[in-house]
C-alpha cells in the first residue's frame, strides 16, 4: 500500500507519525521511568475518553474481541440471564463468547439497519433476574449507535450491570460512564483511537468490580481476571512498578501519544469533529444516490458511514476505488444486500472525506452509475463549511 494512499476502512484506521514513532522507539524495561510514565498518563487519559472518574482503566494486550473476552470472563458465572440487545454482526460476536462461559442469553435481534425500542427492552427486563444487559455502543457492521443513556437507566431501574461494546465508538462520540451509570466499557486501539491494532481497552466501574470479587469462583480465564491486572493498574496510575504479565510497552507508548493528541483537541471538539465529517459524507452518499444501511439518520453512528452497492453496481467497485488511492471495505452482515463501509474517525479530517467521495464518485461513474459528476463532493463541502 503506497504511504500517500488513505486507510478509510472502520478499522484499523490510520495512525499519526507521531504515534508511530513512539511505537517504534528502542524496546524498554516496563518498569523503566518513562514507560511508567506514559502507562499511568495513558490510564488516566482513557478516564477522560470513557467519562470515567471512579472505577479503574485497563490496558491490556490484545484485540477488541479481547476486551469483549475480559468483560465475559468477569462478570458470567454459570447460569446467569445475560440481556443482549443486538444491531448487527459484533452483537453475535459477544453472544459467541457468553456462550463459552455458560450464561443463559436472551437476544433481543433488531431489523438490520435499525434499533430495539426501549418498549421492547423493558418488557424483558420486567421478567426479572438479568445479571446484565450488554449493548453495541457502534455497531461496525450496521453503522447503527445505540442510546446508551436510556439503555443504561433502564438496565439500573431493574437491577442489571450495563455492559457496553465501544470498540467502534471511543474516542469518537461521547461517552459518560459515569454519569450514564456504565458499569463495563469495552474497547480496542485500532479504530477511533488512532493507534495500531493490539491493545484490549477496558474500564469497570466499582459496582463491577465488587460483582467480580464476590464472585462464587475464580474467573475461568487466567490472564482476562480484572482482579490480577487491578493492582498493576492501580500502581501504574500512581506511577509505581508492578507485574502481572509483560505489557506491550511500545503500544502503551503509542496509545500514550495518542491520547496527548487527543486530549489536546479536546473531547468536545474530538466529538464534534467526527460529528460533522460524518455528516459530510453521508451527505456525499445520499447526493449520489446511495442509500445507507441504517433505517433513520438519527441512529447513524459518526464514526463510520454504511451504503448499499446501487443497482448494476457490484463489489469491483471496492477495487476501483482502491485505483484511486483510498482502500475501504465491503459489508460483512449476512442479512443485508452487498453493501460497503467507510471508516472516518480518528484522525480523518476533511480533506480525507473529499478525496474519499471524489474516488467512490470516479468509481460509480467508471460502472456507468447515474449522477451528476461532483454531487457528492458539494453537498459534502455544504457541511463541511461548519468546521
Amino acid at each position: 500500500m503506497p504511504e500517500r494512499d488513505l486507510l478509510m476502512i472502520p478499522g484499523p484506521t490510520m495512525v499519526d507519525p507521531a504515534v508511530l514513532r513512539a511505537i517504534s522507539a528502542p524496546v524498554r524495561s516496563q518498569a523503566a521511568p518513562e514507560v511508567v510514565e506514559a502507562f499511568g498518563a495513558a490510564l488516566e487519559g482513557m478516564r477522560v475518553v470513557l467519562g470515567a472518574r471512579a472505577g479503574a482503566p485497563y490496558i491490556i494486550a490484545g484485540s477488541g474481541t479481547l476486551a469483549l473476552e475480559f468483560g465475559a470472563a468477569n462478570l458470567i458465572e454459570p447460569g446467569d440471564k445475560v440481556l443482549l440487545i443486538d444491531t448487527g454482526v459484533f452483537a453475535y460476536r459477544f453472544q459467541q463468547i457468553c456462550e463459552r462461559y455458560d450464561a443463559q442469553i436472551t437476544v433481543l435481534n433488531a431489523p438490520p439497519g435499525d434499533t430495539i425500542s426501549l418498549d421492547a427492552v423493558e418488557a424483558e427486563l420486567q421478567k426479572g433476574g438479568y445479571k446484565f444487559v450488554e449493548m453495541v455502543h457502534v455497531d461496525t457492521s450496521t453503522d447503527v449507535q445505540v442510546d446508551v443513556t436510556a439503555v443504561s437507566k433502564l438496565a439500573r431501574r431493574y437491577g442489571a450491570l450495563v455492559v457496553v461494546d465501544g470498540v467502534c465508538a471511543a474516542a469518537g462520540v461521547e461517552v459518560k460512564c459515569d454519569e450514564w451509570g456504565v458499569d463495563l466499557y469495552m474497547t480496542g486501539s485500532q479504530k477511533a483511537f488512532g493507534v495500531p491494532p493490539g491493545l484490549a481497552l477496558c474500564w469497570t466501574s466499582e459496582r463491577a468490580l465488587d460483582t467480580i470479587r464476590k464472585r462464587r469462583k475464580p474467573v475461568r480465564n487466567f490472564f482476562c481476571d480484572a482482579l490480577n491486572w487491578l493492582p498493576v493498574m492501580q500502581a501504574m496510575e500512581a506511577r509505581k512498578v508492578a507485574y502481572f504479565a509483560t505489557p506491550p510497552v511500545n503500544m502503551i507508548c503509542g496509545l500514550h501519544e495518542s491520547l496527548k493528541q487527543i486530549l489536546a483537541e479536546t473531547m468536545e471538539k474530538r466529538v464534534r469533529r467526527h460529528a460533522i465529517l460524518s455528516r459530510a459524507f453521508k451527505a456525499g452518499l445520499d447526493a449520489m444516490g446511495l442509500r445507507q444501511v441504517p433505517l433513520r439518520p438519527e441512529i447513524a453512528a459518526p464514526t463510520l458511514s454504511c451504503a448499499y452497492f446501487p443497482p448494476g453496481v457490484d463489489g469491483s467497485m471496492i477495487q476501483h476505488v482502491r485505483a484511486h488511492g483510498v482502500t475501504i471495505a465491503m459489508g460483512i452482515h449476512p442479512r443485508l444486500k452487498p453493501y460497503f463501509r467507510v471508516g472516518h474517525m480518528g484522525t480523518v479530517m476533511p480533506n480525507d472525506i473529499l478525496a474519499t467521495l471524489g474516488a467512490i464518485e470516479s468509481a460509480l461513474l467508471v460502472a456507468e452509475h447515474e449522477l451528476q459528476p461532483g454531487a457528492g463532493l458539494s453537498a459534502a463541502m455544504r457541511v463541511l463549511v461548519e468546521m
